[in-house]
């Protein structure tokens, strides 16, 4: 509902809150799942009241010019990862729900439209079950679920099928060679490893590439200059790495950007780049080191 990590803490506090606050209220006419769910959502839905949503930097900014400067930090409300580690509830059934283009495009989504998809295409509840939550008649449910189906398709990429529940034994394999190529600044290794049209991203800042090309003429320009050093890791069921850089003159690694990649057969269709270095705690990554584990073995 709210994409991102430390609101949605913050909310599940709230929820059993008011869930303690007015126990004596439920009457046990439906399941306490049930009951629990609707003051889950309704806190959402109060909580989103007058929000921006959140974003990334194709939402808000056109194309980046390679050949330009990169401007400062937006002032936007950023879609944020999700460790791995964290999405392990029975909710959790289908990879495709939690990937981050899957929590981009339903951002777009009013927050009501929101809470229906949710509750029926992820929980996999019946138009009833949803309705009593919602406190709707199941034919605005069917008719609020059918308008948000339409704007996720015209938002999510094509490729919707065989998207499996953890990164897959191919996408290890790219995230590795991925990795190895970053560390040696093999350019050509990169470029073989990025379809033709890839889109790069780089929240916090509103820059994004379309394109293998524009990314690559990008990072000859803008590139930090240093050493880098990559950990693997993973994101929203998809595979990730944390991206760190000694700077000429300093003598450590330090924490520059979590990627989150997206995989299409075998090679790269998307890199979100966050820029925000407060995800290294919630990844339970070190924010600067003398020297990294071996990135092969992490």
């Amino acid at each position: 509902m709210l994409g991102s990590i430390e609101d949605s803490e913050d909310l599940v506090q709230e929820t059993f809150l008011r869930a303690w606050r007015g126990r004596e209220a439920f009457e046990g006419r439906a399941s306490f799942r049930a009951w629990l769910y609707k003051i889950a959502t309704n806190v959402c839905l109060d909580a989103l009241k007058g929000r921006p949503r959140r974003v990334l930097p194709a939402d808000v900014a056109p194309a980046a010019n390679p050949a330009a400067g990169i401007p400062e930090t937006g002032e936007h409300a950023w879609l944020e990862p999700c460790p791995d580690q964290l999405l392990v509830e029975e909710v959790v059934v289908e990879r495709e729900t939690i990937e981050l283009a899957f929590l981009a495009a339903m951002q777009h989504l009013p927050p009501r439209q929101r809470a229906v998809l949710i509750l029926r295409d992820v929980v996999g509840w019946s138009a009833d079950e949803t309705a009593g939550v919602l406190d709707m008649s199941a034919a605005a449910v069917k008719s609020a679920l059918q308008r948000a189906r339409a704007t996720m398709r015209e938002r999510l990429p094509r490729r919707r099928a065989d998207w499996a529940s953890s990164p897959t034994a191919e996408e290890r394999a790219v995230l590795a060679v991925w990795v190895a190529a970053l560390e040696a600044a093999d350019t050509d290794a990169l470029a073989q490893l990025l379809r033709a049209d890839a889109r790069v991203s780089f929240p916090p800042a509103p820059v994004w590439y379309d394109g293998r090309d524009a990314f690559l003429d990008a990072s000859r320009r803008h590139a930090a200059v240093g050493e880098y050093r990559v950990i693997p890791t993973s994101a929203n069921l998809q595979p990730a790495l944390a991206l760190y850089l000694c700077r000429p003159g300093d003598t450590l690694f330090r924490a520059l950007a979590l990627e989150v990649l997206r995989v299409e057969d075998g090679q790269i269709a998307e890199i979100i780049d966050f820029g925000d270095v407060s995800l290294f705690e919630r990844f339970g990554l070190a924010d600067s080191f003398s020297e990294p584990p071996s990135s092969q073995g992490a």
